[in-house]
């Protein structure tokens, strides 16, 4: 075979497939090499034996070209394209070997034999003080949030049924509307203001998780918290929502 002349690109570009992975995964192969070197690098990306391994050649449209049968000839002695598939059978391989996870025995480990370990992302996280192991940031953070309900709590105080209001909440559209509710609810901690909008802007008709807290048109309704609420003389005029909004 050496007085074959290769007279076109060096390289060759393929999908490979093999019987254990029908999916396949794209390289890039010298044309000088010979079938039995070829098969060799195809071991690690197929999972089969290159001393068991037959390939064949198809085209893109899934036609078979030619099968690689001599192992001393050189890869591009074959009618070998870009973009064609290179499938490696081996009767020693079954179907999908080695994407099959249900035969894959699980590593498990108790919660106590891993907190003893050194080398685990809780001993890096409690050694360098990150999230909930940073004591002084979890507290401060703690402090921070308590006093932003006491002072939703205190804001809350001066409103009354019947206020006109006008919701702001970042990102969306500043809304008109009127106090309907004030107080705690089922759906999330905190104190809410419920409002009913000037116009179908809403969420619900005063009710949430089945529980009515006021009455008022379908999607004229909706709950937020304290802060995002300012009452005053605001005349009628004629959305997703955050953590902060229901």
């Amino acid at each position: 075979m050496s007085d074959i002349t290769i007279s076109t690109s060096p390289l060759v570009s393929v999908l490979v497939t093999s019987t254990a992975n029908p999916y396949g995964v794209e390289r890039r192969f010298e044309r000088a090499l010979t079938i039995s070197a070829l098969k060799t690098k195809l071991e690690l990306i197929t999972g089969a034996f290159a001393q068991t391994m037959k390939l064949t050649a198809y085209t893109s449209e899934n036609k078979l070209v030619c099968s690689l049968d001599n192992d001393e000839a050189l890869l591009g002695s074959y009618p070998i394209d870009d973009g064609m598939t290179l499938h490696a059978e081996d009767s020693n391989l079954k179907p999908d070997e080695y994407s099959d996870t249900s035969k894959v025995e699980k590593f498990e480990i108790s919660q106590e034999e891993y907190d003893k370990r050194q080398e685990s992302m809780k001993a890096f996280k409690e050694k360098n003080k990150l999230g909930r192991f940073n004591k002084e940031e979890m507290m401060r953070k703690e402090a921070e949030l308590k006093a932003k309900e006491e002072a939703n709590e205190e804001k809350a105080k001066s409103f009354k049924v019947g206020d006109r209001c006008e919701v702001r909440v970042v990102g969306q559209p500043t809304r008109r509307g009127s106090v309907k509710y004030v107080g705690t609810t089922d759906f999330k901690p905190g104190v809410w203001v419920g409002v009913q909008y000037d116009e179908p802007h809403g969420k619900n008709d005063g009710t949430v998780g089945g529980k009515k807290y006021f009455e008022c048109p379908p999607k004229y309704g909706g709950f937020v918290r304290p802060f995002q609420v300012e009452v005053g003389d605001f005349p009628e005029e004629g959305l997703a929502l955050d953590d902060d909004e229901m």
